[in-house]
C-alpha cells in the first residue's frame, strides 16, 4: 500500500521509494528516510494539500504527490 493510503497515528516501515521524484529521493535519504526505515503518518492537510510525517524522531511535510509514490507495510 502507499503511504497515502495508512491510518493516521499507526507506524509502518518503508519497502520502496523508487517511485518518487529523484530531487524528492535524494533530499529524503539526505534526511535518513530509506527503505526499512519506520515512519509514522500524523495528519494530511485538507483539499490535498501536504502530509505530515514522523520519522526516525524528525518531522517532515511532504506533497500529496510525493507521499503517493511512497510503498509501506505493517511494522
Amino acid at each position: 500500500m502507499n503511504l497515502t493510503e495508512v491510518k493516521h497515528g499507526t507506524t509502518y516501515r518503508i519497502i520502496d521509494l523508487s517511485r518518487v521524484n529523484t530531487i524528492v529521493q535524494k533530499r529524503l535519504i539526505d534526511l535518513g528516510v530509506i527503505e526499512g526505515v519506520e515512519i509514522c503518518s500524523k495528519y494530511a492537510m485538507p483539499f490535498g494539500g501536504p502530509y505530515m510525517l514522523e520519522v526516525c524522531g524528525q518531522c517532515l511535510s511532504l506533497r500529496k504527490k510525493d507521499v503517493n509514490c511512497i510503498e509501506v507495510e505493517q511494522a
